[in-house]
């Protein structure tokens, strides 16, 4: 090569670098949060080439604009769907801070919220598997099962059995699972095989396709998990069907479990969960699922299912509202309920999050309600089974501690994968949804509002479970922290941001 040559391509690479920038400035800030748009700058700016063809793959985090109609069409039959469900009889009687929340909550994700529901919460790993299996023994018409992961092993099969008894039956049997994460277990080839062994209907959720013209940004998921039977019975909360340990060699050789909760209900609020999985499926499959025979029975009489559906020990007489978030919104749904009901708080706020790594509006609404006087606590794990988003959680810890947070971390070999946020003595939500960037954005999300003061007590001895198991961070303990730890939390967060 001449030295021409050699100086006109050094000259090229240049004026592409220079480019490269100038667009990005132009580009990337537009229409993002700032510390979002200042990471993906960074990243452009220290890696030029690289840094814009990761945001080319990943910069976008909409979804199609025929997948951002199709939630539209969503909306607007969910909205005609529940315009039979009843009001709260003693709606009246709420504070007003929660039927602000409340009405936000429909605008956003078109559920209304509906008395009369019964909820259980379940922490027994296999004990709540074990109840979904049984109510789908129960089954006469239907069974509607989405989780972002399945696979089929010892914890898991007698789900799969429960599930071939009911097509043996002539029950309608309909599987949703996560592309990307289902096909990452190491059983996800004998998973699949069974589903079609044993004739259930099932699809990928948000499938890679990369060259057809339903291609979307790959690391966007589809993260919920949920349970219907007849419209009877729901399931849903942070349990995946799969055992405790992922079935990983990586996870058994660390001796990991993953500590779930997971809430059984019954009543109105089971059609909501229902209108979920149906809104699901319709994006993927283009099948709407519209049989008269399907759909959930009149308020009155699901009102009176709730407590006959009702296990022992659950809490009734509650009002429930579903709250669906993802990147086919076009705003953060779940963000914006746990915001409303952290600054609504008055007492306590009460966070379990797996994965804790929170944008600026979060962090300031909890520490702000330690700054009002409330007690303020976080439940978290001691361990991290996913080390960037682990390091980039414990970045937060100092600002949170000399807050006067309290953090509280679950022992090993646990991953405490709970998610749910209780207020007061009143309120709570519990869902997919981990109380962290990716969730705000990134995945389709089911939360689940209750009000109840008994399901909240409930609710108060899972978290007291908690603490009699794990220990406090002080910050005395963090402040002696080494700068090497520190660094890489500072790292992680930083790109955390990028979206």
């Amino acid at each position: 090569m001449s030295a021409e040559l050699a100086t006109i391509i050094g000259w090229l690479l240049v004026a592409a670098d220079l480019a490269i920038r100038i667009a990005a400035l132009i580009i990337v800030p537009r229409d993002r949060k700032p510390t979002a748009a200042m990471a993906w700058l960074l990243a452009i700016f220290l890696i030029p080439f690289i840094g814009i063809i990761l945001f080319l793959l990943i910069g976008n985090v909409k979804l199609s604009k025929r997948r951002r109609q199709r939630q539209l069409e969503i909306d607007r039959i969910l909205e005609e769907h529940d315009e039979d469900l009843l009001p709260s009889p003693d709606a009246a009687n709420w504070p007003a801070w929660f039927r602000t929340v409340v009405e936000q909550n429909r605008r956003l994700g078109a559920l209304p919220a509906v008395a009369g529901d019964s909820a259980q919460l379940m922490g027994d790993y296999e004990a709540s598997i074990a109840a979904m299996a049984a109510d789908i023994d129960t089954a006469e018409r239907y069974v509607h099962v989405e989780f972002y992961i399945i696979g089929l092993d010892d914890t898991t099969k007698g789900f799969f059995a429960a599930m071939e008894r009911a097509v043996q039956r002539g029950v309608t049997v309909r599987v949703l699972l996560d592309h990307v994460a289902s096909k990452r277990v190491s059983v996800h080839e004998a998973t699949f095989a069974e589903l079609d062994r044993i004739g259930v209907q099932w699809h990928f959720l948000l499938p890679l396709k990369f060259f057809s013209n339903r291609y979307e940004r790959p690391d966007l998921r589809n993260h919920r998990k949920l349970v219907v039977v007849d419209g009877r019975v729901a399931f849903t909360g942070s349990q995946n069907l799969i055992d405790r340990s992922y079935d990983a060699e990586k996870n058994l050789k660390r001796g990991l479990k993953w500590q779930e909760l997971v809430v059984r209900t019954t009543g109105p609020v089971v059609r909501s969960i229902d209108a979920v999985f149906r809104s699901d499926w319709y994006a993927e499959t283009d099948e709407l699922l519209e049989d008269p025979a399907e759909r959930a029975a009149t308020p009155a009489a699901a009102a009176v299912g709730a407590t006959e559906g009702a296990s022992p020990g659950a809490s009734a007489g509650l009002v429930c509202q579903v709250v669906p978030s993802g990147p086919a919104y076009p705003t953060e749904n779940n963000l914006r309920l746990f915001l409303s009901l952290v600054a609504s708080a008055q007492e306590r706020v009460i966070i379990t999050s797996p994965y804790f790594v929170p944008d600026e509006a979060m962090i300031y609404a909890i520490t702000s309600a330690k700054l009002r006087g409330l007690d303020v606590q976080l439940f978290v794990s001691e361990l991290g089974d996913q080390g960037s988003v682990w390091h980039a959680q414990r970045s937060y810890y100092g600002t949170l501690l000399r807050a006067g947070v309290r953090i509280w971390l679950y022992p090993a070999p646990y991953i405490l994968h709970a998610k749910h946020l209780s207020i007061d003595d009143g309120v709570a939500v519990i869902g997919s949804s981990n109380m962290d960037i990716r969730s705000f954005n990134l995945n389709f999300e089911i939360s689940l509002v209750v009000r109840g003061a008994s399901f909240v007590a409930d609710m108060r001895e899972v978290e007291q479970g908690y603490r009699d198991a794990g220990r406090e961070l002080t910050l005395e303990e963090w402040e002696k922290e080494p700068l090497s730890a520190t660094f890489l939390d500072g790292v992680a967060r930083l790109t955390s941001a990028l979206q």
